[in-house]
């Protein structure tokens, strides 16, 4: 063999060591094979430390019916979930509804699992205030919007910056999502800030989910005798649990089956629900036409 036919075979060589050892970092990644991890990524509703026995004994009862490695990881912020999912990085993920339908949109997340409150796939956006303040309406609490601190969760919270946020747009309080008459508009990050912020007086008020609202009144987190609530929403569809574009509809099945099977009391009071149910993408039309008019699905 000539010098130029053995450089010629060195590089080819070292071309296919190059394309196996990338297979293999590869290999890491959601998805890569049945050996691989099915990871799931939950947004931040409530602090980590509330959810992690239940996130623990979650990841238990998956791994058992799959039969496979489950890792489930509590983001830091809804948007980091939906780039999870859009880059491949998870199998699942539980999401907001509004989050839902963002990730939908960029990466063909599939909803199959809804939660349950007191048995029904439905909850509220809540307006809540301390109960010293003499505010009982949103009229009595607008009536002077240059005066009023108000907090929303995270900006891409459904019952926490969505849904109120266009209904302050309609009465002139709210201009965009960083532009308002009021004296002060914040994002807390999650419900239970926002929960924590009113009570302690820290704002005048603020949005929050309904069903974590009432969880953390019982878990004994806030002191329901200190709020009250002002506004409520119409009904809105629960949070969802969406699986990857392309996921078997074996996988699909049994994870539904799964949840909907789940008694745990860890599981279900971690994140405040009664059970879970069978859902499908069309149950989010309604918070997908709220999230196009308001421009979060451009």
């Amino acid at each position: 063999m000539n010098k130029q036919v053995r450089k010629i075979a060195w590089i080819v060589a070292a071309a296919l060591v190059f394309v196996a050892t990338a297979g293999c970092v590869g290999g890491g990644e959601s998805g890569a094979g049945e050996n691989a991890p099915f990871r799931i990524a939950v947004i931040p509703v409530q602090t980590e430390g509330q959810l992690g026995e239940a996130m623990t004994r979650l990841q238990s009862i998956l791994t058992e019916a799959l039969d496979r490695e489950v890792d489930i990881q509590n983001y830091p912020d809804y948007n980091g979930v939906v780039e999870a999912m859009n880059f491949g990085h998870v199998d699942m993920a539980f999401f907001g509804p509004l989050t839902y339908v963002v990730a939908h949109q960029k990466s063909g997340a599939e909803a199959i699992v809804v939660q349950l409150v007191k048995g029904k796939p439905f909850y509220h956006s809540y307006i809540i205030t301390h109960k010293d303040h003499p505010w009982n309406t949103l009229d009595e609490l607008f009536a002077d919007p240059g005066a009023v601190s108000f907090a929303f969760g995270d900006p891409s919270s459904t019952s926490g910056s969505l849904v109120p946020g266009v209904e302050l747009k309609s009465r002139g309080v709210l201009v965009s999502e960083n532009e308002s008459k009021l004296k002060e508009l914040r994002y807390t990050g999650s419900h239970d800030v926002t929960a924590l912020a009113v009570q302690n007086k820290d704002v005048d008020a603020g949005a929050i989910d309904s069903a974590i609202f009432e969880n953390l009144v019982e878990q004994g987190t806030i002191d329901g005798d200190r709020l009250k609530v002002i506004w409520q929403s119409d009904a809105l569809y629960q949070y969802p649990w969406a699986v990857k574009k392309g996921t078997d509809p074996d996988t699909v099945k049994l994870l539904q089956e799964t949840f909907a099977g789940i008694t745990d009391e860890a599981v279900l009071s971690g994140f405040g629900i009664s059970g879970f149910a069978p859902a499908s993408n069309e149950d989010y039309e309604s918070i997908r036409a709220v999230a196009q008019a308001e421009g979060r699905l451009e």
